[in-house]
């Protein structure tokens, strides 16, 4: 595989990096590699997003997917500092249980629902394997923008769907693939990356190194489809409101207005 520098534009969210390298798909060392972004400065450098957001400029508020989750048991994958389970529990969800592959995020998500009077589950494993979480049992399985870390696209659909109950509800969103592939330049919007290519590249941010592969909108609807999921709702575009209160002259928000930079499905488990 091709290892010379290329480009990589908005990794997560709006920001953009300059050289990435192109690398073999080895789960046991993206694994190793992304734990110790997150269990270092992965907060510092990319952020959190939690709900009532799930992502830039997309809210729960606007688009209610989850309704009344009262007496709900829910799981949430990539719990990170554990403000979207602080955001189920206060919404009287019955157990809240979660999954993240930094020991670190766990530490912090287990003080801050301490803090805020909730407790939760805590399960420190890869998203891809078996960790003991119980099948048949959750009403909803939710994830604010940590998918897009699975090595194992399919196999982790096909684990979600083994937690959830018949016509459980899976909710997830990611950094839209279109977005990543486009770069504000001069007022310009400039297409840097090739949209097909799913290829997996490691990128150095400070003293920080992160592996991520930008997949198609159809690969993430392709493999909910082989795990037993219906999708109910696709959700694509920016909400007005909030590009207009929130950095509504950066160029971001510009680029928002004219092209998806979250995405946000919700499937039913058949």
């Amino acid at each position: 595989m091709d290892k010379n520098p290329v480009r990589r534009t908005n990794i997560i969210g709006a920001g953009e990096v300059g050289s990435a390298i192109s690398v073999d798909m080895d789960k046991s060392s993206i694994h190793k590699t992304n734990s110790i972004f997150w269990d270092s400065k992965g907060n510092d450098i990319l952020g959190a997003t939690a709900l009532p957001f799930y992502g830039a400029f997309v809210s729960e508020e606007t688009c209610r997917l989850f309704g009344d989750v009262s007496g709900k048991k829910m799981l949430e994958i990539g719990c990170g500092t554990g403000h979207s389970l602080q955001y189920q529990g206060e919404r009287n969800a019955s157990e809240l249980w979660a999954l993240d592959m930094s020991e670190k995020q766990i530490e912090k998500a287990k003080q801050h629902l301490t803090a805020c009077g909730l407790s939760a589950t805590f399960i420190c494993s890869p998203m891809e394997e078996e960790c003991g979480i119980p099948k048949d049992y959750f009403d909803f399985v939710y994830s604010v923008y940590a998918i897009g870390w699975t090595t194992d696209l399919e196999g982790t659909f096909c684990r979600i769907a083994s937690y959830l109950k018949k016509d459980g509800v899976f909710i997830f969103s990611w950094s839209h693939p279109i977005h990543k592939c486009v770069a504000a330049e001069n007022d310009m919007l400039v297409f840097k990356k090739c949209y097909f290519d799913e290829s997996w590249y490691s990128v150095s941010l400070g003293e920080s190194t992160l592996t991520l592969s930008d997949r198609k909108l159809s690969t993430y609807v392709n493999a909910l489809a082989k795990a037993g999921f219906v999708i109910e709702q696709l959700i694509e575009e920016s909400e007005d409101e909030m590009m207009q209160s929130r950095h509504a002259n950066s160029d971001f928000a510009k680029k928002a207005k004219l092209l998806p930079v979250t995405f946000v499905i919700q499937a039913r488990k058949l």
